[in-house]
C-alpha cells in the first residue's frame, strides 16, 4: 500500500513538473514576436517560476533558488544582478514583520487582544462576529500573514467559541460555527488589505508601484487610503453574512464568559508583553512619522526587532528557528529581483503593449474598471496571493498607466484588490483552507457568499475608494 501511495505521489509530482517545464522550455527556445533572446529567456524562467509557485512540485523556496541559479547558468543575468534582491529594503521589511508576528504569538499577546474584544463586544452573535473581525484588524499591522493571523490566531478562537455552543461540523454547524468561520475568513483578507504590513506581498506591491508608476506607497499612505473603504467593508460584511447565513444562536454571552475565564487564566500583562507593547507602539510611530524623520520603514522595523531581541521578548534562538521568516527571505528576494529585471529589460512593456492593445482609445475610467474586475476574477485560477501579484500586478499596472489612469489611483486599486480577491474561493489564500477545512461551510455556500462579497467589495473599493482618495488629495 505504501509503495502504491509513493508511486501515485511520484506521478503527481512528475505531472506538476511537466506543467512547469513545458511552457518554460517552449518560451525559452521558440522565437516570440517583439522579444529579443535575453528578454525571451528571462520571461521563460519567470513563467516557469510562477507556474512552479502554483503547481508546487517542490516548496516555493526551492523553485525560486532553482530559477535564480538558472538565470546565471544561462547567462541571462549576471551573478550580482541575480543576488541583488537580497539587498532590497522591502525584503528585510517582510523578514522583520514575520518576527514581530512570532513575538505577538509567543508572548500570548495576540490571544489576549482577541479575548479582550470578545469580552467587551461578544454579547450577541452579530457583535461576537464583529469582535472576531476587530481582533484580526488590531493584529494586522504586526502579523504580515493572513495564514498566521487568521489561521494561527483568530481561527483557533473562533473554533473554541463554536465549541462553547456545541456547534460542530455537521448537523450543529449552523448554530454559530459556520457564521464565525465565514466572518473570520472574510475579515482576515480585508484586514490584510488595510495595512502595508498586513500581508507578506504588500511591500512587493509597493515596490512595483514605485518602480513602474513612480508612486511611493508609504505605511501611513496605505493605511489612510484603506481606512474608510476597509472599515465600511468590515461594518457591512459581518451583517451581510448574518442575514444571508444566519446563526441559530443569537445570545452569545457564554462566549463572553469563556473570554473572561481565559483572560483570568492568562493574568496581567507579563514583562515580555509589556516590552512588546512599548516596542510595537514605537515601531508604529516610526512608520507613521517616516516622512518627517527620513528613516526608511525597513530600518524602523529592524530597530524594533533589535529592541525585541535586546529585551528578550524573543531570543536569538527563536529568531533562528522562525522558519517562515527565513523561508520568506529566500523566496521573496529573488522574486523581487526577477520582477525588477522584467521591468528593466522591457519585458513588461512588450507584454502590456500586446495583451492590452485592444484598450487603445478607451476612456481611462472604463479602462480602470475593466482592469480591476479582470484582475479580481482571474484569481479563480490562483491558489495564493503572492503568485498572482508577482505574475499579474506589473502588467495590469502598466496597462492602466498606458490607458491614462492616474498612477496613484491604479496603483491603489490593484494593491487593495490583490488582497480582496482572496475571498472568492476556498483556496485563494493561505487562511482559506484553514477556515474551509474546518468543515462548517459547504463549498457551494462558500463560493456563493464569496462571489456576492466580491461584488460588494467592487462597489465599495472601486466606487467609494477613488472619491475618498480624491478627498485625501492622493490623486
Amino acid at each position: 500500500m505504501s509503495a502504491i501511495r509513493a508511486a501515485v505521489s511520484s506521478s503527481g509530482t512528475g505531472l506538476r513538473w511537466l506543467l512547469v517545464l513545458i511552457p518554460a522550455v517552449l518560451i525559452y527556445f521558440l522565437p516570440l514576436p517583439g522579444f529579443h533572446p535575453v528578454q525571451r529567456h528571462l520571461l521563460a524562467i519567470f513563467v516557469g517560476t510562477i507556474l512552479a509557485l502554483v503547481a508546487q512540485p517542490v516548496p516555493m523556496g526551492v523553485s525560486v533558488i532553482i530559477a535564480m541559479t538558472t538565470l546565471v547558468l544561462t547567462n541571462t543575468l549576471s551573478p550580482a544582478r541575480a543576488l541583488s534582491g537580497f539587498s532590497n529594503t522591502t525584503v528585510w521589511m517582510v523578514f522583520t514583520a514575520f518576527l514581530f508576528a512570532r513575538a505577538v504569538t509567543d508572548t500570548g499577546f495576540g490571544l489576549r487582544v482577541a479575548y479582550l474584544f470578545v469580552r467587551r463586544f461578544g454579547h450577541s452573535a452579530l457583535t461576537l462576529g464583529y469582535s472576531v473581525a476587530a481582533s484580526d484588524v488590531a493584529l494586522a499591522p504586526f502579523v504580515p500573514s493572513d495564514t498566521a493571523r487568521g489561521g494561527g490566531i483568530i481561527y483557533p478562537i473562533a473554533r473554541n467559541l463554536s465549541r462553547v455552543f456545541d456547534s460542530e461540523p455537521g448537523p450543529t454547524a449552523g448554530r454559530i460555527g459556520s457564521f464565525l468561520m465565514l466572518v473570520g475568513f472574510h475579515a482576515t483578507y480585508t484586514a490584510s488589505a488595510m495595512f502595508l504590513t498586513g500581508m507578506v506581498a504588500n511591500p512587493l506591491i509597493a515596490e512595483f508601484a514605485r518602480k513602474l508608476a513612480h508612486v511611493e506607497l508609504t505605511w501611513i499612505q496605505w493605511a489612510l487610503a484603506a481606512s474608510l473603504p476597509g472599515l465600511l467593508t468590515l461594518s457591512i460584511v459581518p451583517y451581510l453574512i448574518y442575514r444571508l447565513h444566519p446563526p441559530e444562536i443569537r445570545d452569545t454571552r457564554a462566549a463572553q464568559r469563556l473570554a473572561i475565564e481565559e483572560l483570568h487564566r492568562m493574568g496581567p500583562l507579563s514583562v515580555r508583553e509589556r516590552w512588546l507593547v512599548v516596542i510595537l507602539a514605537g515601531v508604529m510611530a516610526g512608520w507613521v512619522t517616516s516622512p518627517w524623520h527620513g528613516v526608511h520603514n525597513s530600518f524602523v522595523a529592524l530597530a524594533g526587532l533589535s529592541a525585541i531581541l535586546l529585551c528578550r521578548v524573543i531570543t536569538w534562538k527563536d529568531l533562528l528557528s522562525e522558519t517562515p521568516a527565513w523561508d520568506a527571505l529566500v523566496w521573496f528576494a529573488p522574486l523581487i529581483m526577477m520582477a525588477e529585471a522584467l521591468v528593466d529589460t522591457g519585458v513588461i512593456k512588450v507584454l502590456s503593449d500586446s495583451v492590452f492593445a485592444h484598450m487603445t482609445g478607451w476612456s481611462w475610467p472604463a479602462a480602470a474598471v475593466l482592469l480591476v474586475v479582470g484582475y479580481v476574477y482571474v484569481h479563480y485560477g490562483f491558489a495564493g496571493m503572492t503568485a498572482h501579484i508577482t505574475a499579474l500586478y506589473p502588467g495590469f499596472l502598466t496597462a492602466g498607466l498606458a490607458a491614462g489612469v492616474p498612477p496613484v489611483l491604479i496603483s491603489l486599486l490593484l494593491a487593495f484588490f490583490s488582497n480582496l480577491d482572496a475571498g472568492i474561493t476556498h483556496y485563494g489564500t493561505g487562511s482559506a483552507p484553514v477556515y474551509f477545512g474546518a468543515g462548517y461551510v459547504p463549498q457551494t455556500t462558500w463560493w456563493r457568499l464569496g462571489f456576492l462579497i466580491s461584488v460588494l467589495n467592487l462597489v465599495i473599493w472601486l466606487g467609494l475608494g477613488p472619491l475618498w482618495w480624491k478627498l485625501l488629495r492622493m490623486w
